[in-house]
């Protein structure tokens, strides 16, 4: 065992027992015994006044990262079209660069892809790679992670942030094993911490009930997967950045996948990450019919519907609509909240609107700790006497 006791140097103080996170320690004749719960976090060692607790696991030494510079974000793009999640990220990174005293590069794939760059540049990023070829016009994994691993490889950032989308959540766990580094996925936060320099990534842990704060010390770059919409998209008016073009060598045989066919699905509903103002409900609804109480309030406001996982989860609305840590993340001006309750999984996917309402005929209701402006009562009487009041005010703004 790599952790055992001295029985002549321990004095029975139990300092040890009520320091152990797994409860691998007993007292057994007045003297601390270790049982196979025992991990060897160290978490005894630092507590144990006469050293009776001792180990041969040596500790880990950081390795120097000095040749590691800059905070990179993968480009995705569909068609030429690109994510808005990139922009954002490059907006962070920014703000992350900032801090490290470094540069933000974008790592650009596709085919005919070119003109995108002029926008990466103009949300700020200092330089884009190029890569195109005909062979990546469509997203394959085994393409996009060989030409992402290698500028990683050759160029060595600090960091590197991609997009939680479908492309970058099959994309960044074979990049993060191709280059030997960690990830962590799907993260809501990031911030430079300022003693050891490292980056903070932050996300919901056990189920959404906590938020957990992951730092990397041992391999680079350090690699983060980011929501859509958590982060905001700000350009740089006259910023200048230079476009490196790198030529992939690529071949078919060994992509291992063909593109047959592209079947585009329609969209249910509108687009939340773009709505100023949604109208969200849950539970309280108690059925379909009750969202179309919310649709008229949107109606009258211009705004999007969208509801909580069990309204998607009970077919009340589609998934494309759903808003939350398992949905999607927003940040509208205006977020109304009917009829739900604000458990945190929610509240991950709609903290950042500007103003909070909150409907609820629960005055305990969770969502009313984050909301600007509550209401008490029951949302079938509350939501149509508010549709009412906001048409009867168009009206004599539009009558004057």
């Amino acid at each position: 065992m790599p952790v055992w006791v001295e029985i002549d140097l321990c004095d029975g103080c139990q300092r040890c027992l009520r320091k152990c996170p797994y409860e691998a320690l007993s007292l057994v004749d007045g003297k601390a015994t270790i049982g196979e719960r025992c991990t060897a976090c160290g978490a005894c060692l630092d507590v144990c006044r006469p050293g009776a607790i001792c180990t041969d696991v040596k500790p880990r030494t950081i390795p120097d990262f000095s040749d590691h510079q800059g905070v990179w974000v993968f480009a995705e793009q569909r068609a030429g079209i690109l994510n808005r999640v990139s922009v954002e990220l490059i907006s962070k990174a920014r703000g992350l660069a900032q801090d490290r005293g470094q540069t933000v590069t974008a790592v650009l794939i596709g085919n005919q892809v070119a003109p995108l760059a002029d926008t990466l540049i103009d949300f700020g990023a200092d330089q884009v790679y190029l890569a195109e070829d005909q062979l990546l016009a469509d997203y394959r994994t085994r393409a996009y992670a060989r030409i992402l691993a290698q500028l990683i490889q050759t160029h060595k950032p600090e960091i590197l942030l991609m997009g939680a989308t479908p492309i970058g959540r099959d994309l960044a766990p074979r990049v993060s094993r191709r280059v030997g580094c960690g990830l962590t996925a799907d993260c809501t936060d990031l911030k430079i911490d300022p003693d050891e320099g490292i980056l903070w990534q932050t996300r919901p842990a056990f189920g959404g009930n906590i938020m957990a704060t992951i730092a990397n010390r041992y391999s680079r770059p350090q690699m983060a997967t980011v929501r859509p919409g958590v982060m905001e998209a700000v350009p740089v008016p006259g910023h200048q950045g230079t476009v490196m073009v790198h030529q992939p060598a690529l071949d078919a045989a060994n992509i291992g996948t063909r593109i047959l066919d592209t079947v585009k699905v329609a969209r249910t509903g509108g687009d939340l990450a773009a709505a100023r103002i949604i109208v969200a409900g849950g539970r309280g609804l108690n059925d379909a019919a009750g969202f179309e109480t919310l649709r008229e309030l949107a109606t009258v406001l211009g705004a999007e519907v969208a509801g909580t996982r069990v309204a998607v989860e009970e077919g009340w609305i589609p998934a494309t609509q759903q808003v939350g840590q398992t949905g999607l993340t927003v940040r509208p001006e205006l977020y109304i909240a009917c009829g739900l309750s604000g458990a945190i999984q929610h509240r991950a996917g709609m903290l950042d609107s500007k103003f909070i309402v909150a409907i609820n005929k629960d005055p305990l209701a969770p969502i009313f700790k984050v909301a600007d402006w509550g209401i008490v009562g029951d949302l079938f009487t509350v939501v149509p006497e508010l549709t009412r009041q906001i048409e009867a005010a168009c009206d004599i703004m539009c009558a004057q």
